[in-house]
């Protein structure tokens, strides 16, 4: 970037050289040169944003003498050079919704200039002449001379707000009138807006809070002028969003083990949460109102203004919308690996702003009141939300999301925000399994999610997402995310220990492992291997067997199993009703022998067992933790 910053400074300073060398706007008089003193409130810039808002350049423009009146005002193009890629949006061609304004129209402050109405210059490649005359303001019948109108001799306004052009990193207003002020203490005011920026270009992470986005401005072409102060820093550039997961009741997290032989209905597992940076990280689609709706977008047209959401300054032009975003931060879960067989469900809304603990249930959950900051659940993270927004099952509390290829996708949209705090947003997700081990499902296997602002490619190709564009969605955003474990569906287990077991001695033990999920009783059957553990002197390693078949028994000898052992094993078999038995005797049971069934000992994935259910082993346990 540093390279960068130089290669801004020395085109900075080229085109100050070149308007020095060039005709200069009324540069004699006795208030002085005429010239333009460039200022900036720089924004807080998402470090994963593309299309990020950067603060609005004002020039405020003094000195110069007056131009006779009827003469033309003196053009120039009025060019922001950004160390990032230009993103606002394209409206017509390369004619951008960045827009500069000519005496903040439309403010109400004090002054002409300020009382006019928002005139589009509607040639924006060329920009829009102006001549000196007495004007005539459509709105308060006032008139004022010595202001600049559409023609020599006439009385409209001359056109004051004028389109960007956008070329890779630089948006121009081409043909600006330039009319100095010439009265002294008075200014004439420049403001520029929408200009957005590719933030995630400039760097997060440990960077955060430390990358600037900045800003050159040249006033150029048939005329110039000298700008003071022309490099600017127009944003700071910081990470936006940090996530994690929670427990369904608000504690720490651990993956959640989902046994494969235990039914599960809307089951809550988790809560994620979206962690607001910093205060204006989490907008919504227009500045709000008291009670969390959002007016009209006539309302959104003051210049200077700061609106704290995903749209800007709003004129419409033709059939769009200058500084129109299609939605508000829109806050994505995508889950992969999900199990066969598993069912995805999320809250339609966010649980709390406060951070308070919950305990989800699959009967409903509260919904927060109505002025608290809210995100509701929508369809996808591309559609837009030109006819307002349209939540996906507002009447209910949770909504299935759809799996599909193992991966499903759950989108909030932030409608309710406070930008002067940093906020949570709560999600809680619930699963629904139907027990089949017979046929695998839930198939094993461990679910994953990743948490991050929406939307991302690839619901656009990450080249086009940092370029302008008049087709992308504003606003949009590169993944930074990664993924967490979420759940886990683990095979249902039996374990057995055989206390004792020897091959020393003139001894031998024969083992017996039975598959009983075979029976009257309607149990589906189940198939599986079993591994072997010994602990003893000269234990062999692990030793796992073939598949046992349902209704089939496995059978060894420690003879020829472990040879030369003596001391206790443990059978782990995947799949439930396993029992076992084992026979010692001398070699061919001429002087002593006997037998035992082994014990069925709790399952240490699920936890420990009640002892009335050592010999069962029902899988009626608590699984979900």
């Amino acid at each position: 970037m540093a390279d960068f910053r130089r290669w801004i400074t020395a085109l900075s300073g080229l085109a100050l050289f070149v308007g020095m060398a060039s005709a200069q706007v009324n540069t004699g008089g006795g208030n002085g040169a005429f010239t333009c003193n460039a200022t900036v409130v720089p924004n807080a810039l998402r470090a994963e944003g593309m299309t990020e808002q950067v603060g609005d350049i004002v020039l405020s423009c003094t000195g110069g003498t007056p131009i006779a009146d009827g003469a033309q005002i003196p053009q120039a193009n009025i060019t922001v050079f950004l160390n990032t890629n230009v993103t606002s949006r394209l409206l017509s061609g390369s004619a951008s919704e960045a827009l500069l304004m000519i005496d903040e129209p439309n403010s109400g402050q004090p002054g002409f200039g300020p009382s006019l109405p928002l005139t589009l210059c509607t040639t924006p490649t060329m920009g829009c002449q102006a001549f000196v005359g007495t004007a005539t303001n459509p709105i308060t019948s006032a008139t004022q001379a010595g202001a600049a109108v559409t023609t020599s001799g006439g009385t409209v306004p001359a056109s004051n707000v004028f389109q960007g052009i956008v070329s890779g990193n630089s948006v121009t207003f081409f043909g600006v009138p330039i009319q100095p002020p010439a009265t002294a203490g008075v200014s004439r005011v420049y403001r520029i807006t929408n200009v957005r920026g590719n933030a995630s270009a400039l760097g997060g992470g440990a960077a955060s809070g430390v990358s600037q986005a900045i800003a050159s401005v040249s006033i150029a072409g048939p005329t110039s002028v000298l700008v003071n102060n022309s490099t600017l820093v127009v944003g700071y550039v910081q990470n936006g969003l940090s996530s994690s997961v929670r427990s369904a009741t608000g504690g720490s997290f651990s993956t959640v083990g989902v046994q494969q032989c235990v039914s599960l209905s809307q089951s809550p597992i988790a809560v994620l949460r979206f962690s607001e940076l910093f205060g204006t990280a989490f907008k919504s689609q227009y500045a709000l109102v008291a009670n969390g709706s959002a007016p009209s977008t006539a309302g959104q047209n003051v210049p200077g203004q700061i609106y704290n959401s995903e749209s800007n300054f709003l004129l419409p032009i033709g059939s769009a919308t200058a500084g129109f975003a299609d939605y508000g931060t829109r806050l994505k879960a995508v889950f992969n690996n999900i199990p066969s067989g598993a069912r995805l469900f999320v809250t339609t809304r966010n649980l709390t702003s406060s951070g308070a603990p919950f305990v989800l249930t699959a009967s409903g959950l509260p919904a927060p009141p109505a002025t608290a900051s809210i995100a509701n659940l929508v369809s996808s993270e591309t559609i837009s939300n030109s006819g307002g927004l349209t939540p996906v099952n507002q009447s209910s509390t949770v909504s299935e999301i759809p799996v599909v290829n193992g991966s499903a996708t759950a989108v909030w949209e932030v409608v309710s925000t406070n930008p002067s705090t940093n906020e949570n947003f709560d999600f809680g997700v619930e699963i629904t399994t139907v027990a089949n081990p017979g046929s695998n499902s839930p198939a094993v296997g461990t679910a994953t999610v990743n948490m991050s602002f929406a939307p991302t490619p690839p619901a656009f190709s990450a080249s086009s997402g940092v370029s302008a564009s008049s087709t992308l969605p504003i606003p949009r955003f590169a993944d930074t995310s990664t993924a967490r474990n979420l759940f886990s569906v683990n095979v249902c287990r039996t374990v057995l220990l055989f206390p004792f077991v020897t091959n020393q001695a003139g001894f031998d033990t024969g083992v017996a492992i039975s598959n009983t999920s075979t029976d009257p009783f309607g149990t589906t059957p189940q198939a599986g291997t079993c591994t072997l553990n010994f602990y003893g002197a000269s234990a062999p390693a692990a030793i796992t067997t073939g598949s046992v078949a349902s209704g089939t028994s496995y059978t060894a000898l420690a003879s020829t199993s472990a040879p030369g052992f003596q001391g206790y094993m443990i059978a782990v078999c995947n799949f439930q009703y396993a029992h076992g038995f084992a026979f010692i005797s001398d070699v061919g049971a001429r002087n002593l022998a006997m037998g035992y069934l082994a014990l069925v000992i709790p399952d240490p994935g699920i936890g420990a067992r009640p002892a009335a259910n050592l010999g069962a082993n029902s899988g009626g346990e608590q699984l979900v933790q």
